[in-house]
């Protein structure tokens, strides 16, 4: 059916008007937008499957039709005419034996003004509404028919497209792809959940429902055939992970065992305060998986504040006086910065001790400065390497990397981390390439049951507990027309010799997006608290200039920093106790919770004021009330998977392309706990039919997994 002024329309009238010589390129665009959403293989196409239906297989008389109600008529156009009052707009009359009904489009061409002359036969469907002279449908979408023109026999599916994509196009393709796609059943019967049809019969009823189907079960997803899919992705999902862990299990690493009295326990005694009981058991951890042969692949996670970076220097240390180099890739120059600070602080004088050295590989590292880092991480005297993904280039040459510490690793892509685990270049003894071992860390906690998907092929580490003497930070929410009251706080906390944030989301003015940037933000406050020096941090300024800035807030020069969302992460000023964040609604909760942990670092009582602009949607009051209610990192991250879902709560893991499509990890548990059990038993006794399960259903992605 046509729909007038819509994709499906447009799309017509462009290919009407496209000239004859460029018909060719024309046809290929909406190949190519299909390629774009990865619809490559007929199995893909297969796997494509619809967003909701629509029913075309029923008429309804026009004297049954119901305010409100999206139904399907017929009839014959009575009359059809362009109206210029109160704007231009064909209106259509259709009338069957029961009555009459009125067609409106706002938008059309003279094609349609064809299709829908009077005495045309017209098939048209669309929502009912009331209008001046009875019942209407506006933009409906309609065909011409006869009366030997047979309804449809299934449901209508509505697929997932864009607007170089027409539906009609992608019926046709989809329904193809679906009649020559290999469905045959790759797995054993006995190992297949009970009650489940076959995948075929399942898609067959995906994508061609019959009429008596339950629309609320294929839309709810609760139906057969659809657990019969969620069961198959998962249990594809758990069998490239599994194999990925056991393909690591083959691979090798250096054994990175410490000196006993040696470098890590000159840390230790060197560090101003005693690690917590977390700290030392993940210490425990991280250094049992250096002590072996096989790869450490080990995530570990805590909260916002939990002593993440003395974990990471620790097991440093234990790369180092093992005899190997130790890389640290931190997501941008300032969170590296801190790392450096800390790290040099902690590291570097006993590294100075040993003739070695820390070195710092960022962006902005240029000329001799540069050359003379790669040449210290080139013959070893680095034995830690410090930076962005500087540290990753082809002309950085490490001696012997052994150890390889990814923080934020979600703001990293899989070729990048995949990059640094390659740095090492060795052959074992038994003829096998070398590796590093790989610590990724994250702020971020992950919920069990997405660590149980997502990270299946991982170890985690989790730092549970915050050190002592670290002050609970109080979250007030308030509407913008509180501005100048929150103005007023930042006065007194400056006069008692506190530091302030002031958080802005963009620094450009955006038509689309109502906010204020963060250059006007800060010309404000500077007017505001005249006589107080207010510093201007944002993504644009140069490496320099954001030192400079940083390093007057952090020796407590500067009371107010007014800054985009670069200190989101690792910045460390323990005088600062207020946080305002505005237009907080626009941000999402993990990224509030790592904005709020920016304060609450040292001894004084700290504040975080998140500001917003009403009206709040649905998703921006529960975001706001899970700040308000809780502190702890790993029930906002329970909250953000609710409110978010699972591929964008994990986002860059896999470069924005989520992992699962049709599974939800917290109403499918079940079948995510059926499938974790029934992957080792496939891999181990049907290898083959395993291989053919992933291939189908992830093809190049299994590459993503091993990251």
């Amino acid at each position: 059916m046509k729909r007038m002024g819509l994709p499906d329309g447009h799309n017509a009238r462009m290919a009407s008007s496209v000239p004859t010589t460029d018909k060719a390129a024309a046809k290929s665009a909406p190949q190519k937008a299909m390629e774009k959403m990865g619809l490559r293989r007929d199995i893909d196409l297969a796997l494509h499957l619809p967003l909701r239906y629509e029913d075309e297989t029923r008429l309804t008389p026009i004297g049954e039709l119901r305010h409100g109600q999206t139904a399907q008529c017929e009839g014959v156009v009575r009359d059809a005419r362009v109206e210029l009052r109160p704007r231009r707009q064909l209106i259509v009359r259709l009338q069957d034996d029961s009555g009459e009904l009125v067609l409106r489009f706002l938008h059309f061409y003279p094609s349609h003004q064809k299709s829908l002359a009077a005495g045309a036969r017209i098939r048209a469907r669309g929502e009912v509404r009331g209008g001046f002279f009875g019942h209407e449908m506006v933009h409906p979408t309609f065909k011409s028919v006869d009366d030997a023109t047979p309804l449809a026999t299934s449901l209508t599916p509505v697929y997932p497209s864009s607007a170089a994509l027409p539906q009609a196009y992608l019926r046709k393709a989809v329904a193809s792809g679906l009649s020559r796609a290999p469905l045959q059943e790759v797995l054993p019967p006995h190992l297949v959940r009970q009650g489940l049809p076959s995948l075929r019969e399942a898609l067959n009823s995906l994508h061609h429902p019959s009429p008596h189907a339950s629309l609320a079960d294929l839309e709810d997803r609760s139906s057969p055939a659809w657990q019969r899919l969620k069961w198959e992705e998962l249990l594809a999902q758990q069998i490239s992970q599994l194999m990925a862990r056991r393909e690591r299990a083959l691979r090798r690493a250096p054994p990175l065992r410490a000196v006993t009295s040696g470098l890590p326990e000159q840390l230790l005694a060197a560090l101003p305060f005693q690690l917590t009981g977390a700290q030392q058991r993940v210490v425990q951890e991280i250094a049992q998986d250096l002590a072996g042969t096989e790869p450490m692949h080990r995530l570990l996670q805590g909260d916002v504040g939990s002593g993440k970076t003395v974990v990471a220097a620790l097991a440093a240390a234990v790369a180092i006086d093992a005899g190997w180099q130790c890389a640290l890739m931190a997501p941008t120059e300032i969170l590296a910065e801190q790392h450096f600070r800390k790290l040099v602080g902690w590291l570097a004088p006993l590294l100075e001790a040993r003739g070695q050295c820390v070195a710092w590989l960022t962006g902005s590292v240029k000329g001799k400065v540069r050359q003379q880092m790669m040449a210290r991480t080139a013959s070893g005297e680095a034995a830690l390497v410090v930076g962005t993904q500087a540290v990753i280039q082809d002309s950085v040459q490490f001696a012997r990397l052994g150890l390889a510490l990814i923080d934020e690793q979600h703001r990293f892509g899989v070729a990048q981390r995949l990059a640094l685990r390659h740095k090492l270049e060795g052959t074992a003894d038994d003829g096998t390439g070398l590796e590093p071992h790989l610590l990724m860390m994250t702020a971020t906690p992950i919920p069990r049951t997405l660590a149980m998907t997502y990270y299946a092929d991982l170890a985690v580490s989790t730092i549970d507990e915050l050190p002592p003497g670290r002050t609970p930070i109080v979250t007030k929410v308030f509407a913008d027309s509180r501005r100048e009251a929150v103005i007023a706080h930042i006065r007194e906390e400056a006069a008692a010799g506190r530091q302030i944030y002031w958080v802005c989301p963009l620094i450009e003015e955006s038509e689309a997006l109502d906010l204020q940037n963060a250059t006007e933000t800060h010309q404000h406050l500077s007017a505001a608290l005249d006589g107080m020096m207010v510093g201007l941090l944002h993504g644009r300024m140069t490496p320099s200039e954001k030192a400079a800035v940083m390093s007057l807030f952090s020796g407590g020069q500067m009371p107010v920093l007014v800054s985009t969302t670069v200190i989101e992460v690792g910045v460390d000023v323990p005088n600062a106790s207020l946080m305002v964040i505005e237009h907080a609604e626009r941000f999402g909760l993990a990224q509030l919770h790592q904005l709020r942990g920016r304060v609450g670092r040292g001894a004084a009582a700290s504040v975080c004021v998140l500001l917003y602009t009403p009206p709040l949607s649905d998703t921006g009051k529960a975001r706001l009330k899970a700040m308000a209610e809780t502190n702890d990192g790993f029930e906002i991250s329970r909250r953000d998977l609710e409110i978010r879902g699972p591929g964008e709560f994990m986002g860059a893991r896999q470069s924005g392309d989520a992992l699962l499509r049709f599974a939800d990890l917290q109403e499918d548990s079940a079948l995510l706990q059926h499938a974790r059990a029934v992957a080792p038993r496939l891999l181990d006794e049907h290898p083959s039919a395993a291989a053919a399960h992933v291939q189908r259903w992830l093809a190049s992605r299994v590459e993503y997994l091993k990251a």
